[in-house]
């Protein structure tokens, strides 16, 4: 099993989980973060002052897939994120050992 996190743009995160779920991929959760990439923060223009924005807001969606859903899944998620523009986001994938269900009190597959 792997676990995924993708940080992306709020703005996405409607068709992503939209795209997930038409794929048969309906277990995420998600959460509101803020963080920034290589954009290091924005300039904006608010009531004629000029004011930097160090953290902007994304979205976190974390899932676990099995090994062989791996590659569909982040796929998915590349193709429904994507604006083409810097801060478009990151997908990480990390190994999970074991997994278990809390109310059966047994390991999930």
């Amino acid at each position: 099993m792997k676990k995924i996190e993708a940080i992306i743009r709020p703005e996405r995160y409607e068709h992503v989980e939209k795209a997930l779920e038409d794929a048969g991929f309906p277990a995420m959760t998600v959460s509101d973060v803020k963080g920034r990439g290589s954009q290091r923060g924005i300039i904006l223009q608010y009531r004629g002052k000029t004011m930097k924005v160090n953290l902007l807001p994304k979205i976190k969606i974390e899932m676990i897939v099995l090994d062989e859903d791996l590659h569909r899944a982040v796929e998915i998620i590349q193709t429904a994120a994507r604006t083409g523009m810097v801060g478009d986001g990151r997908i990480f994938v990390i190994p999970v050992e074991e997994a278990y269900w809390v109310r059966k009190k047994e390991e999930s597959e």
